[in-house]
């Protein structure tokens, strides 16, 4: 990709400190609900109790009293209970965005729904299980005019900001190759039981969990360039083995006989501009880690560490590799600090700024809807066992 020139020093310059940002306060409180009171609920829960201007009026689980426990546990005497998506939306005439905090399966119909009646969705990672899903997700925001958000709280840490600045800089070059990936020693999510795990409420496992992360991290930077074609690869060795010690041992029988996704994926994907994305992503393995991420570029190149428990951080500071005065230099990119009220914060704040603005989405279906055509790519193409192109429809 063809990218602006700096003068090298003043870059440097650049990369040391993060902007600090300005929060925007509505003169209104917004009336908002959260569709699905699992425990990624509790963390928008949190959050959004710490804004004076937002305010949660309903709930919505498929479980009967789930919504109402909820209610009870986060002190909102005065937020309605309902169980299901469609009896809130149709309910609540004024609500000005909701939460989807369900299943995968159903992140596509409950933000879909929303949409329609006219209401701002924050949907959580994955943006959804299938390409034709996330195609009908985006047709539905622009056909309503509403703002829909995908979930991707790494976007807001500062030295996610800093690897896009990196390569925007024009200090590494042409970018041509890109190694990327995470992973988790034992990491299978089963604490709260198996809706992680299960096809019936998943629909994908690592890949929808962490990898969508990871794959953020790197094509955000490089300005998400179409993928071409995949050849994927995907497995469940760990997760389908009674004796995998990451479940609880009590557990080990049920789990794995529920385990009906991925726990290792692959895939080789080109994308526009010749550009090749190298990527792999575990939530369970017999490895420390899968590899760092590399960004190279004909100029230079960039090493994000990777961390022990993969869930879209930098584990520790980058290097840049470059040469000056015709020396090999190497560049440390200092750890930055995260946001004051953290990145989960900062994810939710910025979706409702951009409601109270009439702003763009802080991250932007446009963008997304790559992320899960390539991650709809490699499962294809590990089912097919051959490498496929890779065709994303026009909305």
């Amino acid at each position: 990709m063809a990218c602006k020139k700096k003068d090298s020093l003043s870059i440097m310059d650049e990369f040391k400190n993060a902007p600090a940002k300005e929060e925007i306060k509505s003169g209104r409180k917004l009336r908002v609900g959260i569709i699905g009171t699992g425990w990624i609920a509790d963390a928008h829960a949190n959050e959004m109790l710490k804004m004076e201007d937002v305010e949660i009026v309903a709930l919505a689980d498929l479980v009967p009293g789930k919504a109402k426990a909820f209610a009870e546990k986060w002190n909102l005497t005065d937020a309605r209970c309902y169980l299901s998506h469609k009896e809130l939306l149709d309910a609540e005439t004024d609500l000005d965005a909701v939460s989807v905090c369900t299943y995968n399966r159903t992140h596509a119909e409950c933000s879909i729904y929303a949409l329609k009646k006219g209401v701002n969705v924050l949907c959580e990672k994955p943006m959804s299980v299938t390409l034709d899903e996330a195609v009908e997700m985006r047709r539905a925001e622009k056909e309503s005019g509403k703002i829909l958000s995908i979930g991707f709280q790494p976007r807001m840490d500062p030295n996610m900001k800093k690897i896009k600045e990196i390569v925007e800089s024009g200090i590494l070059g042409d970018i041509y190759y890109i190694q990327t990936g995470g992973g988790r020693r034992r990491g299978i999510p089963t604490p709260f039981g198996t809706s992680f795990i299960a096809d019936e409420t998943a629909g994908i496992g690592a890949m929808g969990d962490i990898g969508c992360y990871s794959l953020d991290m790197v094509l955000n930077a490089i300005g998400y360039p179409k993928p071409l074609t995949v050849s994927g690869y995907k497995s469940a060795w760990f997760g389908k083995d009674p004796n995998y010690c990451g479940y609880a041992k009590d557990k080990r029988e049920e789990y794995s006989k529920a385990f009906t996704v991925d726990d290792f994926a692959a895939g080789f994907i080109r994308l526009e501009g010749g550009i090749i994305l190298d990527f792999r992503i575990a939530w369970a393995m017999n490895l420390d880690t899968p590899g760092d991420t590399i960004i190279m570029g004909k100029k230079g190149s960039l090493r994000i560490p990777s961390t022990e428990c993969w869930n879209g951080s930098v584990g520790g500071p980058m290097k840049i590799y470059s040469e000056m005065a015709e020396s090999q230099v190497e560049t440390v990119i200092p750890i930055i600090a995260p946001p004051a009220n953290g990145v989960f914060y900062e994810k939710i704040r910025s979706f409702f700024d951009a409601i109270i603005t009439g702003g763009k989405s802080p991250v932007s279906t446009a963008e997304i809807i790559i992320n899960q055509a390539i991650i709809d790519g490699i499962i294809k193409s590990a089912e097919a066992g051959k490498e496929i192109t890779i065709e994303i429809p026009e909305v």
